[in-house]
């Protein structure tokens, strides 16, 4: 479980491909904290198990799954990925329950400054966007986000100077793949009531 509050905006130190998976490898400093082999990180929002650690770098395996729910296979030696540690029991939850659990892509479309805020859209598909509504959350690329607007194919949020200052989001030009976590609560809704009979649901 994580919040969508960056730590620390690591680097990519390699990507490589390993009997038929791939492995990941990032230099970082306060995530490394406190961290062992089998704990979790959220890179880009991805909840990923450490299985070697240096004083300098961890490293992570990535499942196929991984690569097709999540942009992580866009990633090239030298970029920078968001970073969260998973949740302490006795830690502030300064975001909102992050999972860590990508359900697709977005592609960011715009960007346009508002006095020292960034307002951003995000465009995804169908299947996303109806679990997206207004003052919700969602974590983009990790990061705890409140969304503002939900247009017919995309949304839009705004960063405040803070937040542009620690994460990866406003140095990525227009184009670029974004990973997506919507608030769980609205899946477990949606299934509860696909499962109600239907004569309790129009009731």
């Amino acid at each position: 479980m994580f919040t969508g509050i960056i730590e620390e905006i690591g680097t990519v130190e390699s990507l490589t491909e390993i009997d038929g998976g791939w492995s990941l490898t990032v230099q970082a400093t306060t995530v490394l904290q406190g961290t062992e082999q089998g704990h979790s990180i959220a890179v880009n929002g991805a909840c990923l198990t450490v299985t070697a650690l240096t004083n300098s770098t961890f490293t992570v395996g990535l499942s196929p799954e991984t690569l097709r729910r999540t942009n992580l296979g866009d990633l090239r030696i030298g970029d920078g990925v968001n970073l969260e540690r998973s949740l302490a029991v006795n830690g502030r939850i300064g975001g909102h329950f992050v999972q860590g659990h990508v359900d697709g892509t977005g592609v960011i479309t715009a960007f346009h400054p508002e006095g020292d805020s960034l307002w951003v859209t995000v465009a995804t598909t169908p299947d996303l966007l109806r679990y997206i509504v207004p003052k919700g959350y969602i974590a983009v690329d990790g990061t705890s986000l409140t969304v503002v607007e939900v247009l017919p194919d995309a949304f839009t949020f705004m960063l405040v100077a803070y937040t542009q200052q620690h994460i990866t989001l406003p140095r990525k030009p227009v184009g670029s793949r974004v990973n997506l976590e919507v608030d769980v609560l609205a899946k477990y809704v949606e299934k509860f009531i696909g499962e109600m009979p239907y004569a309790v649901r129009q009731r």
